[in-house]
């Protein structure tokens, strides 16, 4: 099959890897149908994270083509998505609704490779979520995306706590941070602020629910904030980058008590405890926990409630794929779609 290997940083290849195999009596091969490139697949592109002839891609959706003698909860033929990390969604982490921290977790982008033609996923049961039926065309990039940007948006807006009379901030406006603010809308939130600088960025975060749009950054991004709530800040943040700005930026613009939830891919942050002693707020994030909130996001995808495969804005063949990096590396793209 063909899949995409990253050389080293910045040299990514579509190539002929082994298709996959039923390993454990657990697992189930999906042949894909779309894939796509991911903001986080920028850190190894761009040397952040090391990269050496890497399987990469942890998005996908596809059909099941074999699955293993344990599996019970999709079977062949399902048309399934499927969450970036994998989960056995029994285990006591799982049950309490973290299942991206399940003692059998395993990260996609590390051992499977979803920009590919077909994928293994281990602890099938516990990490694929079979759709109502077979999928008309235009709704696969909305499914594709509650794999990982929806879903993690959605987690870092009720990390956050988003929800009726609340006035939500999202620091961020790639695709994460435009899926925090349908995420908000959804919710309920009273008010919801865009932080983005770019204009077609602005366009869909107010198409998803945004009210207003703040173009300033950092100091001066928190004091905007702080200016539209009346001095206080936003009850609820949504960091949706993982810089040391943002980070700060986020944590300056929560009000005392509110709550901030980080789910931007982190590297080489630094918080100062003092700092953190005296914001006083609430503070959870980290890798999203897709799998609880799949069957609610698929559901309102299917019920056409919310379209969040807006969010790519560039398609390419899979043979492209080295394009669709460059392309988001470079921010001419938001998030690329993948065809196989």
């Amino acid at each position: 099959m063909r899949g995409v290997v990253m050389y080293t940083a910045g040299d990514v290849r579509v190539e002929e890897r082994e298709d996959p195999k039923i390993i454990e009596p657990t697992d189930a091969i999906v042949r894909l149908t779309t894939t796509c490139v991911c903001g986080s697949d920028l850190w190894p592109y761009r040397g952040v994270e090391p990269a050496d002839h890497q399987v990469m891609g942890h998005e996908y959706v596809g059909v099941v083509e074999e699955v293993g003698s344990e599996v019970k909860n999709v079977k062949v033929g399902d048309f399934v998505v499927g969450s970036f990390v994998i989960s056995d969604n029994t285990c006591e982490i799982c049950r309490s609704g973290y299942q991206s921290g399940c003692v059998h977790r395993e990260f996609v982008a590390q051992t499977v490779g979803t920009q590919a033609e077909k994928a293994r996923i281990p602890h099938a049961d516990g990490t694929l979520v079979a759709t109502p039926g077979q999928p008309d065309p235009e709704l696969i990039p909305s499914l594709l995306a509650a794999s990982d940007v929806l879903g993690t948006g959605w987690y870092g807006a009720v990390a956050a706590q988003a929800g009726p009379g609340k006035t939500v901030a999202v620091v961020g406006d790639g695709a994460v941070g435009l899926m925090a603010v349908l995420a908000a809308k959804q919710l309920g939130a009273e008010r919801i602020i865009a932080m983005s600088r770019h204009p077609q960025r602005q366009e869909l975060a107010r198409f998803y629910g945004a009210t207003d749009i703040v173009t300033e950054r950092g100091d001066a991004g928190v004091a905007k904030i702080k200016e539209l709530t009346g001095g206080l800040g936003a009850h609820s943040v949504v960091e949706a980058v993982g810089t040391q700005k943002a980070t700060m930026q986020a944590i300056g613009a929560t009000r005392p008590g509110g709550h901030m939830g980080f789910v931007g891919v982190n590297y080489d942050v630094t918080i100062q405890g003092i700092d953190l002693f005296f914001a006083g707020i609430h503070v959870e994030g980290g890798p999203a926990p897709v799998r609880r909130f799949l069957p609610e996001l698929i559901q309102l995808i299917w019920d056409r409630k919310i379209d969040p495969g807006k969010v790519f804005d560039l398609t390419l063949p899979l043979d492209q794929a080295a394009e669709g990096y460059k392309a988001m590396d470079e921010r001419r793209a938001t998030k690329v779609l993948l065809t196989l």
